[in-house]
């Protein structure tokens, strides 16, 4: 009985060591650390990148209605998006939804007719209504907190002529399209504000192109196409212009190129 209890104590012993050794191999999200690259600091502005993005590979948009050949009448169009492995209205789910302005709505698709300023819509069916003439319209699915998805799939680039339109865009050409930041920002949401915009045939690093983002006059060149974060604006307005410029520093041919946005700022 003696050697019985004192093998019972000595596994128990064992058991809790045991336990006390172990040690978890998976990092949860809330622990995850902050994956931030600063850029370029010019003039008390700061433009910084982050890599905790999820990428939704396998994401895919597409276009069901209008089709080519469809007559359109600028007055009302019924929209209608196929939408695969992305789920709209969720909130997206990685550590950046809580470091800038982010939808209470959740994930949606960013509608931009002719480069002007998008509207969000957060279900594949829609009306909209369009101005006479040709309309290019780019479409992409965006996270909640309205940083494009940028892959193959995501996006969908048409033209829409509604009545008689004069076809002048060509596109398989390089263009760019703004889209973030847009509107007003505050509180917390003014300290970090997103920079994003959306290619369409070009990458900017195979053709050693680049997009030079202006901040109230400051410019910094930036080769790489991926969102930013802008750190430093000023109380009330704020002007950003974006422009596609090749390996020489030439404005690429496109008619939104270059595009301007004010927005305003309140801490």
């Amino acid at each position: 009985m003696k050697r019985y209890l004192m093998f019972i104590a000595l596994l128990s012993y064992t058991l809790i060591a045991c336990k006390q050794e172990a040690k978890p191999t998976e990092v949860t999200l809330e622990e995850t650390p902050e994956v931030t690259e600063v850029i370029m600091e010019k003039d008390g502005i700061m433009l910084s990148t982050n890599s905790l993005a999820t990428q939704f590979e396998d994401a895919r948009l597409s276009l069901l209605s209008p089709v080519s050949g469809d007559v359109i009448y600028p007055d009302s169009v019924l929209f209608r998006f196929g939408v695969e492995n992305y789920e709209l209205g969720a909130n997206t789910a990685d550590p950046l939804s809580g470091q800038c302005a982010n939808s209470g709505k959740g994930q949606h698709i960013h509608f931009i007719l002719n480069n002007e300023p998008y509207t969000a819509h957060y279900e594949a069916e829609f009306k909209k209504q369009l101005p006479a003439g040709n309309n290019v319209l780019l479409a992409f699915l965006s996270r909640s907190y309205h940083m494009s998805v940028k892959t193959k799939d995501a996006y969908i680039l048409t033209e829409l002529p509604a009545g008689d339109a004069v076809d002048e865009f060509d596109e398989t050409a390089p263009h760019m399209f703004y889209s973030r930041p847009k509107g007003s920002y505050e509180g917390e949401d003014a300290k970090k504000v997103m920079l994003d915009f959306f290619l369409v045939n070009t990458d900017l690093e195979e053709a050693g192109y680049m997009v030079r983002a202006s901040i109230n006059g400051v410019g910094f060149d930036i080769d790489k196409w991926q969102p930013y974060f802008i750190e430093g604006l000023l109380e009330g307005e704020n002007t950003i212009t974006l422009e596609l410029l090749d390996a020489e520093g030439n404005l690429i041919p496109s008619p939104f190129n270059p595009v301007s946005r004010t927005i305003s700022i309140k801490y």
